[in-house]
């Protein structure tokens, strides 16, 4: 994960044993992750609620909410985050019941550090490949809904990050601001020429060595 350092990787360790999740936290943030343990599953879904993850690692056999039923309440409420399970079980139906609720793989305790840390690199790649645009220097994570810079990720209002998705996925064409006012407000709220051209410009600032061009009497023009 060495080149990957400067865009964090946020993890969700749900683990209720306190000693091993020490330890588990300890190798993943020298490994360089971001890391929110929780000792329960009602705890991991409130987490869910206030933070972005990139990763969830769940125990299975936990308090409150076990990992299978959390799993399954989170893709049923269209989380798709990686997930591996961390399972003493070596039962195939409990495996398959796991695989069912929407797991990415599994891991059987106990286990080698460096097989899960391998586990977690080959879930981002795979991850990454799919849900990753980039545009020179400029990627979108569809699946987390970020865009990173020069691989450090961007700190964007909500509205700034739908312009630049929409100049993205009509790179190298113009984009009518009639569309731009249609995404970025609704109905009950009211948009303007100049209130457009405070985002582009905000977001001029912050991609440097990217060009977006003002399409005169049009729109604007990202340019790959």
């Amino acid at each position: 994960m060495h080149g990957r350092l400067r865009v964090s990787i946020k993890i969700l360790l749900l683990e209720d044993d306190p000693l091993f999740a020490e330890t588990l936290t300890d190798l993943l943030e020298e490994s360089g992750f971001e890391v929110m343990h929780v000792p329960n599953g009602q705890d991991a879904l409130d987490a869910t609620f206030d933070k972005k993850f990139d990763i969830y690692l769940l125990d299975i056999n936990v308090p409150l909410l076990n990992g299978i039923t959390l799993l399954q309440e989170l893709r049923d409420s269209n989380d798709n985050t990686p997930t591996i399970f961390l399972t003493s079980h070596k039962d195939k139906e409990m495996l398959r019941n796991g695989f069912s609720s929407g797991a990415d793989d599994y891991i059987t305790k106990p286990f080698d550090s460096d097989e899960l840390l391998l586990r977690i690199e080959a879930l981002l790649r795979r991850i990454n490949a799919n849900k990753t645009k980039c545009v020179k220097l400029l990627c979108h994570d569809e699946l987390h809904q970020r865009f990173f810079y020069d691989s450090v990720e961007m700190d964007l209002s909500k509205k700034e990050y739908e312009l630049l998705l929409l100049l993205m996925r009509h790179v190298d064409n113009a984009v009518p601001k009639e569309l731009i006012m249609d995404e970025l407000w609704s109905f009950s709220e009211s948009g303007s020429d100049g209130a457009i051209r405070v985002y582009i410009n905000r977001i001029k600032q912050l991609l440097p060595q990217m060009e977006i061009q003002n399409i005169r009497g049009i729109g604007y023009k990202l340019v790959s």
